[in-house]
């Protein structure tokens, strides 16, 4: 079903995947836009999330626009990214995250740097996203990452009962037994990354879940129906509460 090459999405990625999460700077929608998501007092619109949506699509076969489930899967999904995310900024603010314009830069440079002279503004124009706005939307997964950074990364603990496991399964049966001091200590180097990444995802569920019960979460059942036809939203926290009757 996914079907753009992965360099784009050293772009796109950037773009769609924390796509919409700058409109949730905005503490109130703006007059006339029906709120979909609310996290504590940030709020996501209808407006917003049919924009991100309509970037998101890029990522899937055509057939999405012809197959009613593959289109509600989605936007399921991606109903549930942006909700974690607005978790997330929530948190970045109460923990005074921030991404200063150096930082930024260097995201950006980092960015532009996999496409040729002028490529990268032109695929910002074929999906309608202005510079700016992308700008705004890379400050904020950054802030994103800082958070994941700080909240999860750093809880995590590797003992030498977790390298020396690791090592056995992982590299005991290599053929070249003989590595100097240089290559065990980059074989270290290297299994203490890779345990860190997987203790961290193996964490992130149950973290997120944490979060989730900080906040109060929101959906605009009423709009959901009205932009899917459908009222299936496959919630994973029963504290979501139904905001129909507020709008």
């Amino acid at each position: 079903m996914l079907k753009r090459p992965l360099k784009l999405f050293s772009l796109i990625g950037s773009v769609f995947v924390f796509l919409t999460v700058a409109a949730c700077e905005q503490k109130e929608p703006d007059l006339g836009k029906e709120v979909l998501i609310r996290v504590s007092d940030r709020v996501m619109t209808v407006l917003d999330f049919n924009s991100a949506f309509e970037i998101a699509k890029i990522a899937y076969d055509d057939n999405i626009k012809e197959n009613p489930e593959d289109r509600i899967n989605a936007q399921i999904r991606l109903l549930n990214e942006l909700t974690v995310e607005m978790i997330l900024l929530e948190r970045a603010e109460e923990l005074a995250i921030t991404v200063s314009e150096a930082e930024l830069e260097k995201a950006v440079s980092a960015i532009k740097s996999d496409y040729p002279e002028g490529e990268f503004e032109k695929t910002l124009l074929e999906f309608a996203v202005s510079y700016e706005a992308w700008e705004n939307r890379l400050r904020n997964r950054l802030i994103i990452d800082k958070v994941i950074e700080e909240e999860l990364n750093t809880r995590i603990t590797i003992t030498p009962e977790d390298i020396s496991e690791f090592y056995q399964k992982n590299y005991q049966d290599r053929e070249d037994n003989t590595e100097s001091a240089q290559e065990s200590e980059d074989i270290n180097e290297a299994i203490v990354k890779q345990l860190r990444r997987i203790k961290a995802e193996e964490s992130y569920n149950s973290w997120i879940d944490e979060l989730r019960g900080k906040y109060e979460i929101e959906i605009n059942r009423d709009q959901w129906e009205r932009l899917t036809g459908s009222l299936r939203i496959e919630e994973n926290d029963s504290s979501q509460k139904d905001i129909s009757q507020k709008n």
